[in-house]
């Protein structure tokens, strides 16, 4: 795999961070997850708990190590740092200033191992005036200007239902660990510090929304399903679903014409281009919706593709997870999870042909590793046995 060899200190916990961490466990890297003795990530105990276990938890720990460690003491920072002093990368979303209080600031980690990446991510970044407020997925999704754009027109604005702010941090993170690695291999060594935030990731993923607004200094509108610069575009309503519909340029339009039997509108005035068509929408999308009544869903999307108009069905979670497509592509992982039988997770949307992601092992029970992990810094098991007593591991 990829990243095999590479060793990562994963001091996050919740979302942002355990994604990031879990992509690269996912490409072959050694994640060990530290974890509060007695407490463990906080995601262990949210989602739907099946006998014991969050199933949210082990869809975003897997092929990770798990180390107790209890780093308010004094033996507990000196494990860490000899874990550092081995590692590649640590990753830690704390708020800006906990690493320096916990006496692990930047100078600190390059004392430490000065080829060491530092990965952090935080809600809005480690400085600036909003550096040290808290920040959850709901309030990036507001203030990065996602949810002023999400909805309907004249409604409320809308989140979206997934968390998205801190899957997309957590992308950038894996990203920038990747990126990093690929810079210190190429420059014989040498550590980073790689920062990224919920709201700066959102910010980026505006795309031309964002650059329309720019470009024209006119607040984007909430749109719904219709798209906000090409018409017709959207869902329309067939005998039995819905269809999702995407012409996004003109000469896919001819085709959505001659798909739909609708070729006598290329001599309408009124849809003569997409900036009419975008003026007249409600006209363009009545002849749309007209026609797509009158068959299946199923149909309409075979009829669509076979003339190269990207169409697909609006699936639930039962069609999604039953999709030949999806089945194909391993998006659905069974993984045995020691003492809960089999369980369901997502696959891994990066592919190698050549050094292919693979499942090394499931989900960590809190602690799972840690006498592994200790030895193989060096502690007697009479040492380790100490530390356990002290409430250290």
């Amino acid at each position: 795999m990829p990243l095999s060899g590479i060793k990562v200190v994963d001091l996050t916990r919740i979302i942002s961070g355990p994604f990031c961490t879990m992509l690269l466990a996912d490409f072959g890297a050694d994640v060990i997850k530290i974890e509060t003795p007695g407490k463990g990530d906080p995601l262990r105990a949210q989602g739907v708990i099946k006998d014991g276990l969050s199933w949210y938890y082990a869809s975003f720990n897997r092929n990770k190590r798990s180390l107790n460690l209890n780093l308010r003491s004094d033996e507990g920072k000196e494990i860490l740092s000899r874990l550092l002093a081995q590692a590649d990368v640590v990753v830690q979303n704390f708020r800006p200033g906990v690493m320096e209080k916990m006496g692990f600031g930047p100078q600190r980690l390059k004392e430490i191992n000065p080829d060491l990446i530092h990965c952090g991510i935080t809600g809005f970044g480690v400085d600036g005036p909003y550096a040290g407020r808290p920040a959850f997925d709901f309030i990036a999704q507001a203030m990065s200007g996602l949810m002023s754009i999400n909805g309907l027109e004249g409604g409320d604005p809308i989140r979206v239902a997934t968390p998205l702010s801190d899957l997309v941090a957590g992308t950038y993170a894996a990203l920038g660990v990747c990126a990093s690695l690929a810079g210190r291999f190429k420059n014989n060594g040498g550590g980073e510090e790689v920062q990224t935030s919920l709201v700066d990731g959102l910010i980026s993923q505006m795309a031309y929304m964002s650059a329309n607004y720019f470009a024209s200094g006119e607040l984007p509108p909430r749109t719904g399903n219709d798209h906000p610069i090409v018409s017709p575009y959207g869902l329309f309503k067939a005998q039995d679903g819905d269809v999702a519909i995407a012409p996004s340029n003109d000469a896919i339009y001819q085709r959505l014409l001659e798909a739909l039997d609708l070729t006598h509108l290329r001599e309408d005035p009124d849809l003569a281009s997409n900036d009419l068509r975008m003026a007249n929408r409600d006209k363009m999308n009545a002849f749309v919706q007209e026609r797509i009544s009158t068959d299946t869903r199923d149909n309409w999307i075979a009829k669509l593709n076979k003339a190269g108009v990207p169409a697909g069905a609006v699936q639930d979670f039962d069609e999604t997870f039953g999709d030949p497509q999806v089945l194909h592509q391993n998006m659905v992982l069974d993984v045995e999870q020691p003492g809960h039988g089999t369980i369901k997770m997502t696959g891994f949307p990066v592919k190698f042909t050549n050094r292919p992601c693979q499942m090394r092992h499931p989900a960590p029970s809190q602690g799972e590793h840690s006498d592994e992990v200790l030895e193989e810094l060096g502690l007697s098991r009479e040492e380790i046995a100490e530390l356990k007593a002290k409430g250290v591991c």
